[in-house]
């Protein structure tokens, strides 16, 4: 049973760490959760600035429903990091409503996302519970420009592009390819999914530069999902990518091959494979995010029968906005209720203009750029 009000779950991965150095900045006391001890106690004392000055408790446990919701009783929030989600997420989901607490991740796993909606979403509605998975720069920081477009009245269309500076973590990578092999991916049109025809490379046109830039699908990503149910919003497709070219004409080549590989395979043997893949993309920690490299950008187009508005959003350290958002959103839902329960983004359950000031005060993102043709 938890003793502080907030469950870091998967601490010790990149993503967690940061999570847990802005609830030290927020004074918001937290459980470091995982399943390894060692890696627990040497995140938070190597990779957590401050961590001296942190009220906080190291908790090992077991990946299984039972498990998680006994930890997780007590807590009135859990963060969860441990992906990927579409595999892992139910147990910690189902944990977190056994025992009461909001739940949040970072995933950007398309069919989790529907999951979520369809399945777990009622259940916490009717709990009085927030389930908001995919708070994170990737889908999170987009939305936000999303949603300040759609203050025109009118708009009904949004073409979301993301991009942003270095390389993917281990369970990232893991995560594009394993997700790549089990789900399609899906664009919102006349309010209705429907599936990319290729998620091959496609060619954007990127604010600020003059070089286009590749982008993909990125399994649909978040948007189509939460916009769904979005009166206003009939069409939405989201694409992203990574700055780097050459790191992007990789990424097609590398998914193709391991799904002809494991095509054959049985699901735990294909997982394992996509998971041998994925370290020899990327076997180890990125270094700390850098802010001249690690930029991010994202760029939003929404349209109407007689209107346009284009939000842009610069800014850096992505890994880091993530962890910003997540610590946050515990910060918020301590102190009063989410302006939505049940299945939400992040800008539905804690409002698009709160999450940019959030963003902008920790000098993660610039003043975004909204243009409105009426």
């Amino acid at each position: 049973m938890s003793s502080k009000p907030v469950v870091v779950y998967g601490a010790s991965g990149y993503t967690g760490r940061l999570v847990c150095e802005y609830l030290r900045q927020y004074h918001v006391p937290f459980v470091a959760a995982g399943r390894d001890e060692a890696k627990l106690k040497a995140s938070m004392d190597a990779h957590v600035p401050g961590i001296e000055t942190a009220d906080y408790e190291i908790a090992v446990v077991d990946h299984d429903t039972a498990a998680l919701t006994d930890l997780f009783k007590g807590a009135s929030v859990v963060l969860n990091t441990v992906g990927p989600f579409s595999e892992l997420g139910p147990a910690a989901v189902e944990a977190a409503l056994a025992a009461g607490a909001h739940y949040t991740d970072t995933t950007g796993e398309q069919d989790w996302l529907m999951t979520c909606d369809e399945k777990y979403g009622p259940q916490f509605a009717e709990a009085g519970l927030v389930l908001a998975p995919g708070i994170a720069q990737m889908y999170t920081t987009s939305e936000i420009a999303a949603q300040l477009c759609l203050e025109q009245p009118g708009l009904d269309t949004l073409d979301i592009a993301v991009f942003w500076g270095g390389s993917p973590t281990i369970a990232s990578t893991r995560t594009i390819l394993v997700n790549a092999a089990t789900s399609k991916a899906h664009y919102l049109e006349n309010n209705q999914y429907a599936e990319f025809p290729t998620q091959g490379l496609v060619q954007l046109v990127v604010p600020g530069q003059h070089e286009l830039a590749l982008s993909l699908p990125w399994g649909g990503m978040s948007h189509p999902v939460w916009f769904k149910r979005d009166p206003r919003v009939a069409n939405c497709k989201a694409q992203g990518g990574v700055f780097n070219a050459a790191l992007m004409n990789g990424v097609p080549q590398i998914v193709a091959a391991a799904l002809e590989a494991t095509k054959d395979m049985a699901p735990d043997e294909r997982n394992e494979a996509l998971t041998a893949t994925a370290r020899q993309v990327m076997n180890e920690m990125p270094p700390r995010e850098n802010p001249r490299v690690n930029k991010t950008l994202d760029s939003v187009h929404a349209s109407g029968p007689l209107g346009r508005a284009h939000c842009v959003i610069h800014g850096n350290s992505n890994y880091q906005q993530t962890g910003l958002m997540q610590a946050y959103a515990a910060y918020s839902l301590l102190q009063t209720p989410p302006k939505r329960v049940g299945f939400a983004s992040g800008c539905q359950a804690f409002g698009h203009r709160e999450l940019l000031g959030v963003l902008r005060s920790f000098g993660l993102v610039s003043e975004p750029q909204l243009t409105v043709q009426h």
